[in-house]
């Protein structure tokens, strides 16, 4: 019974010995697919350009889509290099925005690796929505009139039965006369001071003195009023995750751009329109 135990033993430490080998040749990023003329392309290169294509091609059989990538490496690879000369000013122009670009949307993901948590999203909302339970909605409608004498004959043809859609569509200058001077709903801020002092003070049903602002004189119904409800959390959720991460990186680049030496010798010396001149780029 004691020999097949070592037996067995023995195996498993020869496997255990043999374990570290085989993790190490596990293909990588580095590792090197194919070999053009001394210059090497690895599966890093291969697995970038798959992660470009639309989703279409990713959508692809496997087998298909890797020797299509490596076929293609390999060629560009070829015309690549039977480019004669120096780079040219393009290439090298674009490859340094190329690199620029890169390496901010590494630091940019690292900034707002830890940006949206649940407490920040928790404090943006309360932020934008705690105070709307107490603000009001108000619908109401209004005649537009041109003089006081005019707004106060309405408010009597009004006091004496005279149906409010009715006279609005016929007298109120307004562009909402034609919908009988329906305002919708409305809150605090929509409209011009006078206005909303007025309306304010109105009960649902009310039927306002006249109210004087820039556009003329006022006869205003109020309809309904109702508390404004916030969104809840969940609703608004995206919206706050964007300003957030938007003011995130805003801060960042503001303490970078404060810590930085920034020069610009070409500011008032340099036509803008010279952006145009891609002949420049052939130099």
């Amino acid at each position: 019974m004691t020999k097949p135990v070592k037996f067995l033993s023995g195996v498993a430490l020869s496997l255990s010995l043999l374990w570290p080998m085989a993790a190490a040749s596990a293909p990588d990023a580095k590792t090197v697919v194919a070999v053009v003329n001394g210059t090497e392309i690895t599966l890093g290169h291969m697995i970038l350009v798959r992660e470009g294509l639309t989703e279409q091609y990713q959508a692809l059989p496997d087998d298909l889509l890797y020797s299509g990538i490596l076929d293609q490496l390999v060629q560009q690879t070829m015309l690549s290099q039977s480019l004669e000369g120096d780079t040219p000013a393009r290439i090298a122009l674009a490859l340094e925005n190329e690199e620029r670009t890169l390496r901010s949307a590494t630091v940019i993901g690292g900034v707002l690796a830890d940006a949206t948590t649940e407490g920040a999203i928790r404090a943006a909302y309360d932020a934008q929505y705690g105070g709307t339970m107490d603000e009001r909605e108000y619908k109401a409608a209004h005649i537009l009139v041109e003089t006081i004498e005019e707004a106060e004959d309405l408010i009597k043809k009004l006091e004496d039965g005279a149906n409010f859609t009715k006279l609005a569509r016929e007298f109120s200058t307004g562009p909402s006369g034609p919908n009988g001077g329906d305002l919708g709903w409305f809150g605090a801020g929509s409209m011009v001071k006078p206005f909303e002092d007025a309306v304010v003070e109105m009960q649902a049903g009310d039927i306002s003195a006249p109210v004087k602002t820039r556009f003329g004189w006022h006869v205003i119904a109020l309809n309904e009023v109702r508390v404004k409800e916030a969104p809840t959390i969940e609703a608004v959720r995206d919206e706050l995750v964007d300003k957030i991460q938007e003011q995130v990186i805003r801060d960042h680049i503001d303490a970078l751009l404060a810590s930085g030496d920034i020069t610009r010798p070409g500011d008032g010396t340099i036509d803008p329109a010279i952006l145009k001149n891609t002949d420049l780029l052939e130099d």
